[in-house]
């Protein structure tokens, strides 16, 4: 049976609107996307649960209960009625196995919905599937999950970014309307780059990370991952606003971000561009890239500034002193008695843990352990934790200061295109540095947007990222929903 190409390359909210109004059915855009997770994910394995036979079962009473409505005299419906997401496998679903890509939460199921889980299905969505992370969010290229790793749609042998490869992947490939991932250096926006979707990180505390799992707990953040602008502002609309369940959540008003998509006239709009973000060993092509962006974006009326963020150099020695710190206590929970598997081993209560952690976590996350707890030790956390928290306020200075100049801020996402698979697993520091334009902004909290902006030479996605002052993703929104626009490049699909 062929699969129906223009029901599975749907955005989110022309799927509702479609549902509402009985163009189409949640049922055939659902059996449609499952078609296509069993045409290709064997291959690109951005899924690691796919929640069929519970999909169809949603699919059907949302059927109902849009003939239902229409039948009273009432049209309308939830928002999102009968759309299916996909959630990156670090976010809590109730009854469906939540691992964090790893082998410790092996079939760990959830009996609570994460606040976003909650909001999206009080909005008429339903799960279709959880996605494949890096584990516990750790990493640049989803190669750290201990499920297998996920493949770039684009080009089979490279890396779709990390760590919500899996979301990143499933939105190119058309495996999924829209996703969550979630943002703790830059997890939303580089995959979003390298694989030519968009990718938003909101404000920290803008929306909750109540029943997240947690890795770094003052920067981890949740958001939408899309096929356009209008449904990353869409989806945060439906996610975003105070949680008492969350105590970093903050309680302010939330707009309506889909008023800030007015036009492509960016008179007025000041837009500025940090020096410091055409870092050394970013790719030629990126740069120019970037820059014709730029252009662009000042053909569209935009003010066009070079501004300064003088900290910047700082931002990954500080990012992985304190995500490793705070990661380190986060997991100190999983010790083979609250959580997951447990080791059969003969000793006492701390030879089981010591054997739960050693076989249930992957290098990577026992890499950033070691470093959280070496720089929380006694003697060195003044020299090295209390110092990057000082060094993170100046990278905070940084942006204040920029923003009392400008709007918004532009850059590139990532330094390159996609990597190769395998290329940098044993370079760590190689690793790193593939967020290198994506750790400062949750150091200061504010909010960044990834959209396509072109290609390589190969044929690979570049993504430009758009930067706003805290609580003011409708200004960062307007810009990129003026550049999508005015651009071909979000048309682009890869060949699978």
């Amino acid at each position: 049976m062929a699969i129906a190409t223009e029901l599975v390359q749907l955005t989110a909210h022309r799927a509702s609107e479609l549902v509402r109004t009985r163009e189409i059915s949640s049922v055939e855009l659902t059996r449609a996307i499952l078609e296509q997770i069993d045409a290709h994910d064997k291959t690109i394995h951005a899924y690691l649960h796919v929640t069929a036979e519970r999909a169809l079962e949603h699919a059907k009473r949302a059927d109902e209960e849009v003939a239902r409505a229409r039948a009273m005299g009432d049209p309308k419906a939830s928002p999102l009625r009968g759309v299916p997401m996909s959630i990156k496998d670090v976010i809590s679903t109730k009854d469906v196995v939540t691992t964090a890509g790893s082998r410790i939460l092996e079939n760990f199921v959830p009996v609570y919905n994460a606040t976003v889980i909650e909001r999206l299905e009080n909005a008429g969505a339903f799960l279709i599937g959880k996605t494949n992370p890096d584990e516990f969010a750790m990493g640049s290229s989803t190669e750290n999950s201990a499920y297998g790793v996920t493949k770039n749609p684009w080009d089979l042998a490279r890396v779709p970014g990390g760590s919500s490869g899996g979301s990143a992947a499933a939105m190119a490939a058309d495996e999924g309307i829209f996703a969550l991932g979630t943002d703790t250096g830059g997890s939303v926006r580089q995959p979003a780059s390298l694989t030519s979707t968009v990718g938003l990180r909101p404000s920290y505390g803008r929306v909750s990370r109540w029943g997240v799992i947690a890795f770094a707990s003052s920067l981890d953040q949740v958001g939408p991952m899309t096929k356009d602008v209008r449904d990353a502002a869409f989806i945060l609309n439906l996610i975003a606003g105070h949680d008492e369940h969350d105590s970093t959540s903050v309680n302010t008003p939330v707009p309506n971000y889909l008023n800030a998509l007015q036009d492509e006239n960016l008179r007025g709009m000041r837009v500025g561009v940090p020096r410091e973000y055409f870092v050394e060993g970013m790719a030629g092509e990126v740069e120019s890239t970037i820059r014709d962006a730029i252009t662009h974006l000042e053909t569209l009326g935009a003010e066009i500034h070079e501004v300064s963020l003088p900290h910047t150099e700082y931002a990954l020695p500080t990012y992985y002193i304190l995500a490793p710190a705070e990661a380190s206590a986060n997991l100190a929970r999983y010790d083979g008695v609250k959580y997951g598997p447990r080791a059969d081993v003969p000793g006492d209560v701390w030879d089981v843990m010591r054997a739960t952690r050693g076989r249930g976590f992957g290098s990577e996350v026992k890499r950033r352990i070691m470093l959280g707890t070496y720089a929380l030790s006694t003697g060195y956390y003044d020299a090295y934790y209390v110092k990057a928290q000082k060094v993170r306020t100046l990278i905070k200075r940084d942006f204040d200061n920029a923003f009392d100049r400008v709007d918004v801020l532009v850059s590139a996402a990532s330094p390159t295109p996609a990597f190769r698979l395998g290329e940098k697993s044993d370079d760590p520091l190689q690793m790193y540095l593939a967020d290198v334009l994506t750790l400062a902004q949750p150091l200061a909290g504010i909010p960044a947007i990834c959209i396509p902006a072109g290609f390589s030479d190969g044929g690979l996605p570049i993504g430009l990222q758009i930067m706003a002052r805290a609580f003011e993703e409708e200004k960062m929104l307007r810009v990129a929903y003026a550049y999508e626009q005015t651009t071909e490049w979000h048309k682009r699909k890869p060949k699978l």
